[in-house]
């Protein structure tokens, strides 16, 4: 078993990552803001190793991480995901934190470090995307991951230390942040409101977080994964009949709003991970279909709102 260093473990999918690995045997190690919210992991933590601090105060909990002598890094804190945070400046201000953590993984003698990085380090593409298309980031927020990634991969093959860096598309599931659609949408019909929509013409790849969470895993545990994945589900169904299976699910017949809200001037019309270099790199391939992890996410909703 692994000894893991995890940041980001309070986020919708740091908490997924953190419950995987303690579910498999391995013992994480998780760095947590004083003022972090802890609802997503409460049932982890006798299990878990809590770390106080934040990502870029390093000098105050660097002793605890050497104490911990971690095997393996999984990085997945990153200040700024929301969609009005995508264009604030302080976006640079993550990639000297992850920097940092790279140069301390590599000091600490890590030998793996794993970093999350996103699809919109692409741009808008537009098409089904490989790891050999090119970069063009249109916002604040991908063209940082990008940089830190870059960054990153530049320190650790300085230092001898794998690395991997995974782009992840769009992620859903029980715990989601409520400010993303499908909560937005779980939540209006909930209220007996008409959720206000776009005309939902992209296709949009969706990835359980169950799913992405043991795609992480894999690549941190797997030798020879090393360099940039794109985590997906590999499908892209028009978004339209998604948001129809969630509210056929959750709310049969309820009205939905589509059309009363426009497309952003840039909004990705068709996005879709190609998985086959992640595929072949680990073995891993999603095993929840949509329709099951839509399934469990309108149940989990219901059972925390009642």
């Amino acid at each position: 078993m692994t000894r893991f260093f995890l940041t980001g473990a309070t986020g919708f999918l740091g908490s997924k990552i953190l419950r995987h690995l303690l579910r498999e045997g391995h013992t994480v190690a998780a760095l947590v803001r004083p003022e972090s919210d802890l609802w997503r992991v409460r049932d982890c933590l006798e299990q878990t190793i809590l770390i106080d601090g934040r990502l870029e105060e390093v000098s105050n909990w660097r002793d605890a991480l050497a104490d911990f002598q971690p095997q393996g890094v999984i990085h997945a804190a990153w200040d700024g995901v929301g969609n009005t945070e995508r264009d604030n400046p302080r976006q640079a201000e993550n990639i000297v934190s992850t920097t940092r953590l790279a140069v301390l993984s590599a000091e600490l003698g890590i030998s793996a470090f794993v970093g999350l990085g996103s699809q919109a380090e692409y741009g808008a593409a537009n098409r089904l995307v490989d790891e050999t298309v090119p970069t063009r980031p249109t916002t604040l927020y991908g063209m940082a991951k990008l940089a830190a990634g870059q960054m990153c991969e530049a320190i650790c093959a300085q230092r001898g230390v794998r690395f991997a860096w995974i782009r992840i598309f769009s992620t859903y599931g029980p715990g989601d942040n409520g400010g993303w659609l499908f909560p937005y949408i779980l939540s209006a019909l909930q209220k007996g409101e008409r959720p206000s929509l776009t005309t939902c013409e992209q296709r949009w790849d969706y990835l359980y977080g169950e799913d992405a969470a043991s795609a992480i895993a894999g690549v941190a545990l797997t030798a020879g994964a090393e360099g940039v994945f794109n985590l997906g589900s590999g499908q892209a169904p028009p978004l339209k009949k998604t948001v129809e299976m969630l509210r056929d699910l959750a709310a049969p017949g309820a009205e939905l709003g589509f059309g009363e809200v426009p497309f952003r001037r840039d909004q990705v019309m068709h996005l879709q991970a190609d998985i086959a270099r992640l595929t072949k790199a680990t073995g891993w391939v999603p095993r929840w279909s949509l329709r099951e992890g839509l399934a469990e996410t309108v149940r989990d909703f219901d059972a925390r709102n009642r």
